[in-house]
């Protein structure tokens, strides 16, 4: 039995969870909250209890700092050295990182040269990084990314219509996102079926603050979408999702922003639901005033439109679907959405067990018996996909 830690290291954010491996148990979990702003907090939950405290958590060093010192100070360890191994989410390994792999010294400068991939996530990550090797230096770390699960795609799936150049001198292509959700659900799925995930024509849509939909094809990726970034794609909380280019440079010029990075601002920050609503990015208040507010029933409409879109596209692309997955934040909580979504793909003879789908975030089959498309609702564990790499690539468990 040895632990391994799960970390997932954000722009503003530090979560962490502590396995006991190889028997897949929890054991303890905690995030700290606006890393490097005011107002920062640290939260541990262990034995069912949850802790929170506001603290000043300038560094990604100092977090790390601090949550070994309350696994000391809570007695889940007594030496730092019972942490054998330390799983960190990556969001873009661009074309160097097929799977996970062990941090080396040149793995981890190819971390942060992919930082212009990712730049709010991957150099945060290589700074977690590199504070768990100054305060655990016995311990194997591994990092997992994002992307990885997306490079089976097909060329004809990734390259954007620019010149060939562009993908060749500048990696310019798709690279997706959420790849450890959708590997571990549709993993989970196939499961739950008792089928060969490797027969399996699935589509899973991790619906949270982040959407994204991905085609997984004979148990790998086939296509999904994101894009070069997690701007692309459906509409999302605050993302604008799939827009065209030249619209960009209108609103540019309209609104006499001369800097890209404010645009892009505008369209990863104060879009999406948010936009469309002008009220708020989560769908619980839109479904809430929906019936008062039409901006807020449009913002929903147009959400399960673009998913709906994708869907239909993925199926053309396979040639059918067996089975849809539905995972994260709305996926596994918003009874609506779910509903909303299935009623508008009947033409794929998908139908929705109305008791089954009426339940929250439990791991089930929510599809009618007459479906011809198997349903599912499964939550997400990306951080159990960050251990299970760790041990499979480090041999500790």
């Amino acid at each position: 039995m040895v632990k391994i830690l799960a970390v997932n290291a954000g722009s503003s954010t530090f979560k962490w969870k502590l396995f006991e491996m190889p028997q897949e148990q929890e054991i303890a979990s905690g995030m700290v909250d606006r890393l490097g702003l005011p107002g920062s907090t640290f939260s541990v939950k262990f034995n069912g209890k949850k802790t929170k405290d506001k603290v000043d958590v300038p560094t990604q060093e100092v977090a790390v700092n601090m949550l070994l010192h309350r696994l000391f100070d809570t007695g889940i360890i007594k030496d730092v050295d019972e942490i054998k191994g330390v799983g960190h989410r990556v969001v873009a390994g661009g074309e160097f990182f097929k799977e996970s792999a062990e941090v080396t010294p040149e793995n981890l400068q190819k971390i942060i040269d992919l930082g212009d991939y990712a730049p709010l996530h991957n150099p945060n990550e290589a700074k977690g990084i590199q504070a768990f090797e100054h305060q655990l230096p016995n311990a194997k770390e591994v990092a997992v990314f994002d992307t990885s699960f997306h490079t089976s795609m097909p060329e004809e799936n990734y390259l954007y219509s620019v010149p060939m150049d562009y993908y060749r001198r500048f990696g310019a292509r798709k690279y997706g996102a959420h790849g450890t959700s959708h590997r571990y659900v549709s993993q989970r799925a196939a499961e739950i079926l008792k089928v060969s995930l490797k027969k399996q024509r699935m589509i899973t849509m991790h619906l949270g603050s982040g959407a994204s939909i991905t085609a997984i094809k004979n148990g790998k990726s086939f296509d999904t979408s994101m894009g070069f970034t997690p701007l692309a794609g459906v509409t999302m909380s605050t993302r604008s999702g799939d827009i065209d280019a030249s619209l960009v440079a209108y609103l540019m010029k309209k609104l006499e922003i001369t800097d890209m990075d404010d645009m892009i601002e505008i369209l990863n920050q104060k879009s999406g639901l948010l936009g469309l609503s002008g009220l708020s990015p989560d769908m619980r208040d839109l479904i809430a005033t929906r019936d008062d507010r039409p901006e807020s029933a449009l913002a929903i409409k147009i959400f399960v439109n673009r998913i709906v879109k994708y869907i239909g596209s993925y199926v053309a692309e396979m040639g059918g679907v067996d089975t849809l997955v539905f995972t994260a934040g709305m996926g596994e909580g918003s009874v609506p959405v779910r509903k909303m979504i299935v009623d508008s793909l009947g033409f794929i003879g998908a139908k929705l067990d109305e008791k089954a789908n009426d339940v929250m975030a439990e791991e089930r089959i929510i599809s009618a018996p007459d479906s011809k498309v198997k349903i599912l609702i499964v939550p997400t564990n990306e951080e159990l996909m960050i251990v299970r790499d760790t041990c499979k690539i480090t041999g500790l468990a």
